[in-house]
């Protein structure tokens, strides 16, 4: 009981974290429910919470999304689909958090490097193989997308209603991807109760509305910069949690 109104907290709680920033919200969740529960149980419910989230924000942010852009990333998408479906890969939890812990280095890349411009055509394919990839093995995949719009002129009401709605199709993807084999091996009985997950709901958009709202007291400059500090802080945590699942400390 006291873990299911937890999960439901955290969803609430995260989902303000991802209106506000477009990112790490999911990447925090998924740490707390892959302590919580098994990877492919954890992969299903991060993707049921966070569609509601980015569901949600896409709606509110619904003018400033740049379908264009969106056309060119699920392109890219479908043959990492194709890829992840043919391996058929699961990561355990040790490098489960090792995972989520190094993505926020992208964003630590200098800029001259490998810094994308989504709204150039290719860029925004390779966005979505890279997303959609990332999201199916690690299932967060949030710094990624940041690093595609680094050399965009979008605002930053722009960039998160895009990526808002390049996370919904990933995470449905993720739903049926890690969904569908663990009805088969194991049913329901890994999943938490339905009263969490129907609790969650209204908790994630509660929150992804308040989280939309002070988006709104942030600078472009600032909101950029404060993205990169909380999910590389993040990041470190769950580095740590990692290696002590693998016995290293």
């Amino acid at each position: 009981m006291q873990a299911g109104f937890f999960i439901i907290i955290a969803a609430g709680l995260c989902a303000v974290i991802s209106g506000l920033f477009g990112m790490a919200g999911g990447l925090v969740f998924m740490g707390i429910i892959a302590s919580l529960m098994s990877v492919s149980a954890a992969m299903v419910v991060h993707g049921i919470v966070q569609s509601v989230s980015n569901g949600s924000r896409s709606a509110i942010l619904r003018h400033h999304i740049r379908w264009d852009i969106l056309a060119w990333q699920l392109l890219g998408a479908l043959p990492a689909i194709i890829f992840m479906l043919w391996v058929a890969f699961t990561p355990d939890k040790a490098q489960l958090f090792l995972a989520l812990g190094l993505l926020p280095l992208l964003l630590w890349l200098p800029r001259g490097w490998l810094a994308g411009d989504a709204e150039k055509p290719a860029h925004a394919a390779l966005c979505g193989a890279m997303v959609m990839g990332l999201n199916l093995s690690a299932g967060v995949a949030g710094p990624a997308l940041d690093f595609f719009y680094v050399k965009t002129a979008l605002t930053r009401k722009a960039i998160v209603a895009t990526k808002a709605v390049t996370m919904l199709v990933s995470h449905l993807v993720k739903i049926g991807y890690f969904g569908i084999p663990l009805l088969r091996s194991q049913g329901l009985g890994d999943l938490p109760p339905l009263w969490i997950l129907t609790l969650a709901v209204p908790a994630v958009i509660v929150g992804t509305k308040i989280g939309t709202s002070l988006l709104e007291r942030f600078s472009d400059i600032g909101f950029r910069r404060y993205t990169r500090i909380l999910v590389t802080f993040v990041g470190a945590i769950y580095v740590v949690r990692g290696f002590v699942l693998l016995d290293f400390i």
